[in-house]
């Protein structure tokens, strides 16, 4: 539910960390967005972020590093037709403030003056996702040592052959206030925590990894040993079963994808390409199809920033606006694309809640929050035994696109062969290749396990980061190819 008094609440928190402070109130918010508003532009904002940071590394079975960070400013933005004029700054005082609006007010072309009268003040409506802890502050640093000590030791139990073991622990508190130039006032305090675990193991000279982990928007106390204990089965398991691994056959040939993380796949190579500026522009392969078919019948992809708890849930996006569970495509015909502010106004739509930024020093643009397809009807067992010789696979590493042609490239972290419908042997070195669109008309199962990631995933664009989450079902599709080491 989308409410103005969880606003009121955070805009409080946010006022006393990033105002109050430095001598600031709300007027003082209005006089720089007059500022730019005395040059005609179109739209006009101030992001101000508070940013505690918290890091823990094992490895060895020492806690070798820890950090501590703390980053605090402004970002002050002025857009006239396409073009956006940005200024930042880490020193939070009246000066700084005006001195970026001034500088940012130049873009408007008109360089005429104006009076302007100063818009109504309007709390923007929020939801309420997650907690506004701190979650530096919910376990000790005994605790967290403690923590990491015992993936550790976890770890090493499993199986002889893990040879090493590496951990980390990081915590994040953020606090952001957005003042827009129609009056509106939205604020966010968003906690954020991420447990990672890596495992080397090693058998007759040779080696392989393993990863797992999780996080979510919440404490450091969700870390309870069923999670620990899920996160270290999953990196030993990747790292013993890879230890038994043969090289991938290559060639074209059917292809099924576990639930959960490999929908990182569909992050790729269908979320991006529905990012509204790229569709504005003309530069993606989905550009213009709206209405059209784009994917096999059954497909249904969301993007959805409402989900309580996710990594990539926001209560606010970075430009104020509530988030939204977005229908993109809808069983296989291309619904809407992903906006922030400035595209929807531009392509003439609404703004969906996805105006993101990596921090106060960078511009916002349209990014994905939770990017997933929604479940079928199909047994993932049923799916898997349909395979007459393919690739199975479970888990990804990394993988690029190509925005404009819809070409996709990825390297599979554990996958199987499988013939005749039996798995046979895990393989490695497997890359998948393929176009995003086609691939999307060549999905011909859909599992009934959609399942969303552990929260470990970090989207970049155009040089920023951000948390998002993925996710999928287990997905048969026909006539990828497969570059392999065979």
């Amino acid at each position: 539910m989308i409410s103005r008094e969880p606003t009121i609440e955070r805009l409080a928190t946010a006022q006393n960390l990033l105002l109050t402070p430095f001598g600031l109130d709300e007027s003082h918010l209005s006089r720089a967005l007059a500022e730019i508003k005395a040059h005609k532009v179109d739209d006009a904002d101030l992001y101000f972020q508070y940013t505690r940071s918290e890091g823990w590394s094992l490895e060895e079975g020492i806690v070798k590093t820890g950090s501590f960070s703390i980053d605090q400013g402004v970002g002050v933005r002025a857009v006239s037709g396409e073009k956006t004029a940005f200024a930042y700054s880490d020193d939070i005082s009246e000066a700084s403030l005006l001195d970026a609006a001034r500088t940012v007010r130049s873009i408007s072309s008109a360089g005429k003056t104006a009076r302007v009268k100063a818009p109504a003040r309007k709390i923007a409506g929020s939801r309420s996702l997650y907690n506004g802890i701190d979650p530096i502050s919910t376990l000790d640093s005994t605790a967290k040592v403690k923590l990491l000590e015992k993936v550790e030791q976890l770890a090493r139990s499993r199986d002889p052959r893990v040879a090493q073991v590496m951990a980390g622990l990081a915590s994040e508190y953020d606090v952001v206030l957005v003042a827009r130039a129609d009056g509106t006032l939205a604020a966010d305090v968003r906690p954020l925590v991420r447990l990672s675990v890596t495992v080397i193991a090693e058998q007759n000279g040779r080696r392989e990894v393993g990863s797992g982990g999780g996080g979510g928007r919440f404490g450091l106390a969700y870390f309870d040993d069923e999670h620990i204990a899920e996160y270290v089965d999953q990196a030993v398991k990747s790292a013993l079963t890879n230890l038994d691994s043969r090289p991938a056959p290559a060639g074209e040939m059917t292809v099924v994808l576990g639930p959960g993380w490999p929908g990182i796949l569909l992050h790729e190579a269908i979320g991006h390409g529905l990012e509204g500026d790229f569709n504005r522009k003309g530069s993606s392969a989905f550009s213009g199809r709206i209405g059209e078919r784009v994917a096999a019948k059954g497909v249904t992809v969301l993007d959805d920033g409402t989900i309580a708890d996710r990594r990539g849930s926001l209560n606010v996006d970075d430009e104020g606006n509530a988030t939204q569970r977005n229908v993109l495509i809808e069983d296989g015909i291309l619904k809407a694309y992903i906006q922030d502010s400035l595209n929807a106004r531009l392509m003439k739509a609404k703004p969906t809640g996805n105006g993101r930024r990596e921090s106060y020093a960078h511009a916002p643009m349209p990014r994905m929050t939770n990017t997933y397809m929604l479940g079928g009807n199909r047994v993932p067992e049923e799916i898997v035994a349909s395979i007459k010789k393919g690739l199975y696979a479970t888990n990804f590493g990394g993988g690029q696109v190509d925005i404009t042609s819809g070409k996709f490239v990825f390297s599979a972290s554990e996958a199987y062969w499988v013939e005749n419908g039996k798995i046979q042997y895990p393989v490695k070195g497997a890359t998948i290749v393929g176009n995003g669109p086609d691939a999307l008309t060549r999905v011909t199962m859909i599992g009934n396990d959609m399942a969303l990631d552990s929260g470990v995933g970090t989207c970049g664009k155009e040089g920023q980061s951000v948390p998002v989450g993925v996710g999928q079902p287990t997905l048969r599709i026909d006539g990828l190819t497969v570059g392999g080491t065979a």
